[in-house]
């Protein structure tokens, strides 16, 4: 399309466009696919509120140690007492602050649930490449590895090994980390396994890019929509985790603070039916970060599946 120039602005302009209202419509963008999907995501109400609340558990394990009340490890001599202006949530059967240690909890369910995705999901992506792509006796050792890690009890062996090496953050970290990467592997080597007959992926080998370049550079990235989606519901099942091995007394012990091993005061009956502060502040802690987590996998995974339906 030929320009010519507007002598009253000095400004190129495209020829057939309207001038004499002094309005000149530009092209539109074209949207691209990330920003599609963040729009449809953000249409998602329940989303939204979902990232906000997240957000805020987030922050508040962040700044633990600048908004925390009292150190959650400190005994005072108020033993289960009730809230008060001291204690707005009341001390639990030790003498030790609700709040704070509610607070510290959010610092360890934030690092079990990010912390051990990160893990299964770096060992998931590369296991699925490597099975997808190769295909042969690589892609069937790897898919009956991953058959035998999910026909076991997930639940039961990650007690066991738990008690074997000893419950702590760390340990429980590196367990879930460990053995939740076959839905991960599964889901990558099914997206590789359309991807890579695409021609782009065999323009990319017949002009001699290198296999990893190829799989992280060209074949990951279109595979990504899926494992965000899947990442984002085991962040939810990864604080689940935490929170029942550590009510168990398998998970972190006090006197660190988890809501898991805060909850182990439910146990008693007297506790559940006068004593409330001791209990429903970490349940409705857990229920709001799973809450929060699932909603934001909803909206994701809403908004993917209503932009390739397209």
């Amino acid at each position: 399309m030929a320009m010519k120039l507007n002598p009253n602005k000095n400004v190129p302009e495209l020829a057939g466009t309207e001038t004499s209202g002094q309005m000149v419509v530009p092209f539109e963008k074209e949207e691209t696919y990330l920003h599609m999907i963040m729009r449809r995501f953000l249409k998602h109400r329940l989303a939204c509120v979902g990232v906000v609340v997240f957000l805020l558990i987030l922050l508040i394990a962040l700044l633990a140690p600048v908004i925390s009340p009292q150190d959650p490890a400190k005994i005072f001599n108020e033993f289960e007492a009730a809230p008060s202006a001291a204690h707005w949530l009341g001390t639990d059967p030790v003498g030790r602050d609700v709040m704070s240690r509610l607070i510290f909890g959010a610092q360890v369910s934030i690092t079990v649930g990010i912390g051990a995705v990160a893990i299964y999901v770096a060992i998931g992506i590369v296991l699925g490449l490597v099975a997808g792509y190769f295909g042969g006796w690589i892609d069937m050792l790897i898919m009956r590895l991953t058959d035998v890690f999910m026909s076991f009890p997930y639940f039961m062996v990650i007690l066991v090994l738990v008690s074997i090496i000893g419950p702590s953050l760390f340990n429980i970290t590196l367990v879930i980390g460990l053995l939740g990467w076959p839905a991960i592997a599964r889901l990558v080597r099914g997206s590789v396994l359309s991807i890579k007959e695409m021609d782009y992926v065999k323009a990319g080998v017949a002009l001699g890019y290198s296999t990893p370049k190829i799989l992280f550079q060209h074949i990951l990235p279109n595979a990504l929509a899926p494992i965000l989606v899947n990442a984002t519901f085991g962040v939810a099942s990864a604080i689940i985790m935490e929170a029942s091995l550590s009510f168990l007394g398998m998970g972190v012990r006090p006197p660190a603070a988890s809501w898991g091993n805060m909850l182990t005061q439910a146990e008693s009956i007297t506790v559940l039916s006068s004593q409330p502060w001791l209990w429903i502040p970490p349940g409705l802690m857990i229920l709001l970060a799973v809450l929060s987590v699932n909603f934001i996998g909803d909206g994701l995974r809403d908004a993917i599946e209503s932009q390739n339906a397209k």
